[in-house]
């Protein structure tokens, strides 16, 4: 999903629940949900959104919204998202597999 919004330091949660063509309550509720999201707060309590909450707010409404994930669903992936590595333990799992396999297929 692509979301016009102009590029600023701080968005109010009434631009992003009009980018994102959600209610103003959806965005409160998920960042009750996602310790990720978590909008800077002025003295009022007013939410200020960054641009890198923007991008995680984006990134749960595709799993979530697009893909019909469930809230647990989408935690599990937003924590394997932001695990450093993850993605190369992940290659040398599977290379580990592979190899066994081809051994398993050599001794047959």
């Amino acid at each position: 999903m692509h979301i016009n919004l102009p590029d600023k330091r701080y968005y109010s949660i009434g631009e992003v629940a009009k980018a994102f063509n959600v209610q103003p309550s959806l965005l409160r509720f998920w960042e009750k949900e996602f310790k990720e999201i978590q909008p800077k707060k002025n003295t009022s309590g007013t939410r200020k959104y960054t641009p890198e909450n923007i991008l995680t707010l984006q990134f749960i409404y595709h799993l979530v919204k697009e893909k019909g994930m469930t809230l647990e669903g989408a935690k599990k992936q937003l924590q394997l998202r932001s695990k450093p590595g993850s993605k190369e333990e992940l290659l040398a799992k599977l290379e580990g597999v592979r190899a066994s396999l081809i051994q398993l297929k050599e001794k047959m």
